[in-house]
């Protein structure tokens, strides 16, 4: 797996290739919600606490259970059942954050995709996450959801606690190939498991495509703060303060990767809005990001009066 991310997209480092549950990269994702929540408990303890009071096991022995098994459908399962259990209460408000995950059993997308692809890296199984641009119905949306990816050879298969059942039929998919980040669009056999992806005007195997880097991850999350910032951005009632902070989000955000273009659309609409002229250019170059990506949702159109 490692060698297949290199050869894709050798910008991405060592240390950008994987982030599973007990390793340095996913600690960095906690730390940084701790930060922005402290006193919360400390999420792995609290994660091994919580397992064990309803699986009457410790996680430690379920991970190496399933990692002995060696059944990576099942461990994927396992995975998605155990976010249910565990973190109940989805919250598009607060559920980005591992400290209230912790605190008050909450989950959002982006979490949970990080939490799943965590286990199933734990127990040894190669996974990361995609972000959703069309739903199981073709909805679309500027990148609106984000979902974990088991990836096996010759197949990948979502796994999403936001559904009812585990392995999700998500119609587009933002990822990485060969050229950079891009919007695809997934082809599912029978059982649930993507074959192959439609990218541009071509069709890619599973192993000629990636999960997103970690820079972008990591990246998300402060778009999420930025985004449900009291009073900002899309608040019904701003203020300054919550402006402020919608601006130092989505400045992180871009910090962590540059390359985000929903934070740099997020940007350059909170800019406009409040007068300030640099915000064409963040739009503008949102636009040239999603373009050259292979898909410009309506926001970022409509941003720029284009129809």
């Amino acid at each position: 797996m490692v060698r297949l991310l290199l050869v894709l997209a050798p910008w991405l480092g060592l240390a950008a290739l994987a982030f599973p549950l007990k390793g340095e990269a996913f600690r960095t994702l906690v730390a940084d919600s701790y930060k922005e929540v402290p006193g919360a408990p400390s999420f792995l303890p609290w994660l091994e606490r919580a397992y064990a009071q309803a699986f009457g096991e410790s996680l430690d022995r379920a991970l190496k259970r399933q990692r002995a098994q060696g059944d990576p459908l099942e461990t994927a399962r396992w995975a998605f059942a155990l976010v249910k259990r565990l973190l109940p209460r989805f919250s598009l408000e607060e559920g980005y954050e591992f400290a209230y995950a912790a605190l008050e059993g909450k989950r959002q997308c982006l979490l949970q995709g990080v939490l799943v692809q965590g286990l199933l890296q734990e127990a040894g199984f190669p996974a990361g996450v995609y972000m959703v641009w069309k739903n199981p119905e073709g909805r679309e949306s500027n990148l609106g959801h984000a979902v974990a990816v088991l990836r096996l050879k010759g197949r990948d298969y979502l796994v999403d606690p936001s559904e009812p059942e585990p392995f999700a039929r998500h119609q587009g998919l933002f990822l990485v190939t060969k050229e950079g980040y891009r919007f695809a669009e997934p082809l599912f056999g029978p059982d649930g498991g993507i074959r192959a992806y439609r990218v541009g005007g071509g069709l890619l195997a599973p192993d000629q495509v990636a999960p997103l880097p970690y820079a972008f991850v990591r990246s998300q999350f402060y778009y999420y703060r930025g985004e449900q910032a009291k009073g900002g951005l899309w608040a019904r009632r701003k203020t300054p303060e919550g402006l402020a902070r919608s601006e130092a989000m989505f400045r992180q955000a871009l910090a962590l990767d540059p390359k985000n273009p929903l934070a740099r659309y997020a940007l350059g609409l909170l800019l406009v809005r409040e007068g300030r002229p640099e915000g064409k250019g963040y739009l503008r170059e949102a636009y040239a990001l999603y373009q050259a990506y292979g898909h410009v949702p309506q926001g970022p159109r409509e941003a720029l009066g284009l129809k």
